[in-house]
């Protein structure tokens, strides 16, 4: 992301806006010139890479969007490291220590630094110089650009925009979004990534017109800090793979900005899945499994009416929100949820039918394999009744489908499923 002061924006009547660069001939030579003086300094120390980049922003107006952009490549994009095959804390452990011996001079530290060298030579010779120059390659502008991997200037440009939207997200303290129905639904990775920072989620809605999650926490447990904001800025990403979208989010107004005129008690920022930002986090697979990724395509070729739906909907649970694998729906309206159990680490299973329990959900179908210890674990999933399938190696279809149709009130199907 971007730090404060290379966020770029504008406050209109509390609505916030962030800065986007268009794809544009001039933008994408702009940020094809950022990517080549990275190129041209691998290698390098980073002092002569920031010398470069300092040419390179020289007279311009937009420097802070060059600022940015090589923000982004430093981070993003390159590995910066001390090099050589002997540590610079070493190095001066043993260049200090041997010029505690005498008075310095010019001639004396030639003489340590050879000292110095034949001292710490190991897989290779060392010669004074080299240690000269590892002496203080550790600090920052010292070290050098070992690897770097240029994204394209397009890419690089997208990027951009991204980590700006995300900077508006600093100061903010609530976070609305309405997912409406999405195919593929995205709604496990999103909470995925809810948990993983640290964001409280409400939830309201079904799969049928859409959730509203909520994040927000009391204000008072974070103070003046932007730690909660930041969390919500790296869930952002997550966000953009979800296929239909609106996202609000309550911003703390930055006092310092005179320029903005009379000061408002909030901002706020909005987003759609419609405003082309484009995500870096890896797209999430389509199934979490090989059991639920082999049923859906046995699915497949049964014919049936019912039809099946992936990670569709949400179930609230007290303190929690479970995502179930399927949802069966048939035409006349009437659905159920499908969950297969096949993960066999005990505090999974404990946790997974603990919510099952907890969600009071009736019209789930909870599919356990026989290969799971669930004695060991100390759970019993007996209280689910006939809404409980187990299965061996694969899970049936067929076996699934006639539960759905008993557990919505319809007729069981002909026929029975062979693995």
């Amino acid at each position: 992301m971007l730090p404060t002061e290379l966020l770029m924006f504008k406050v209109r009547a509390g609505l916030v806006t962030p800065r986007r660069l268009k794809v544009t001939p001039a933008n994408v030579a702009l940020a094809g010139q950022v990517i080549a003086t990275f190129e041209d300094n691998v290698g390098k120390r980073r002092a002569d890479l920031d010398e470069d980049l300092r040419a390179l922003e020289a007279g311009r107006a937009d420097f802070k969007v060059l600022r940015g952009l090589a923000h982004l490549l430093t981070n993003g994009s390159s590995t910066f490291g001390t090099g050589g095959d002997v540590p610079p804390a070493a190095v001066r452990a043993r260049v200090f220590a041997l010029a505690q011996s005498g008075p310095p001079s010019r001639h004396r530290r030639g003489q340590i630094l050879e000292q110095a060298a034949a001292a710490l030579t190991r897989e290779r010779p060392l010669a004074a110089a080299d240690v000269a120059e590892l002496l203080y390659a550790d600090l920052p502008d010292q070290q050098r650009l070992e690897a770097f991997e240029p994204p394209s200037p397009e890419d690089l440009l997208r990027r951009f925009d991204l980590a700006q939207a995300q900077g508006m997200l600093y100061r903010a303290y609530s976070l609305v979004i309405t997912a409406r129905r999405n195919e593929p639904a995205r709604y496990k990775q999103l909470l995925q990534y809810t948990k993983f920072f640290g964001l409280m989620l409400t939830v309201e809605g079904d799969a049928t017109f859409g959730f509203t999650l909520t994040m927000d926490g009391p204000t008072s447990l974070f103070g003046g800090t932007t730690r909660y904001g930041l969390a919500m800025a790296k869930f952002l990403p997550a966000l953009l793979h979800a296929t239909r979208w609106d996202l609000t989010a309550s911003l703390k107004p930055r006092r310092d900005l005179s320029w903005t005129g009379k000061a408002e008690a909030e901002w706020l920022f909005e987003l759609t899945s419609e405003d082309g930002y484009v995500s870096h986090y890896r797209e999430p697979d389509e199934h979490d499994s090989a059991l639920e990724s082999g049923f859906a395509g046995r699915f497949a070729k049964v014919d049936t009416p019912w039809v099946l739906e992936r990670e569709v909907d949400l179930v609230p649970v007290p303190g929690s929100v479970i995502v179930p694998d399927f949802r069966l729906v048939h035409p006349d309206g009437r659905s159920v949820l499908v969950e297969i159990v096949g993960y066999w680490r005990p505090e999974y299973l404990r946790k997974k039918f603990d919510l099952l329990r907890k969600s009071g959900r009736t019209d789930v179908i909870v599919c356990v394999s026989e290969r799971l210890n669930l004695e060991r674990a100390g759970v019993d999933p007996s209280d689910f009744g006939e809404r409980l399938i187990w299965f061996k190696g694969v899970l049936p279809p067929r076996d699934v489908l006639a539960l759905a149709e008993r557990l919505s009130g319809g007729p069981a199907p002909q026929g029975a499923d062979r693995p």
